[in-house]
């Protein structure tokens, strides 16, 4: 898995593409956690080069979204494919993050 990191305007924009599973989650954590351990509040998740998240990857933004939340922050997602929205319709994560269909959308909100 590949991630790119940019800020646009208060947005902190992590882009990630591949697959975010049990051989990528733990880099993937330390990354993400290290952001908002770092003062980081307002994230912004672009998925859509992602092509498979796992348990492993749903586990990553659960503990991101209590971390953040005590520093009165924010993850948004956007550009999920059908299959990823669906896990997280499954696994029922849609009430934990704001969703939103493209990176321009997620930007002005």
């Amino acid at each position: 898995m590949n991630v790119s990191e940019e800020r646009q305007d208060s947005h902190y924009i992590l882009s990630l593409a591949g697959r975010l599973d049990a051989s990528t989650s733990n880099a993937f954590e330390e990354k993400f956690l290290s952001l908002i351990d770092e003062g980081e509040t307002n994230i912004l998740l672009n998925f859509s080069q992602l092509d498979y998240i796992s348990s492993s990857g749903l586990r990553v933004l659960l503990l991101g979204a209590k971390k953040i939340k005590t520093k009165s922050g924010k993850i948004s997602l956007c550009n999920l494919k059908s299959h990823i929205m669906e896990v997280f319709e499954i696994a029922g994560f849609l009430p934990l993050f704001k969703i939103y269909d493209s990176l321009d959308e997620a930007l002005k909100a």
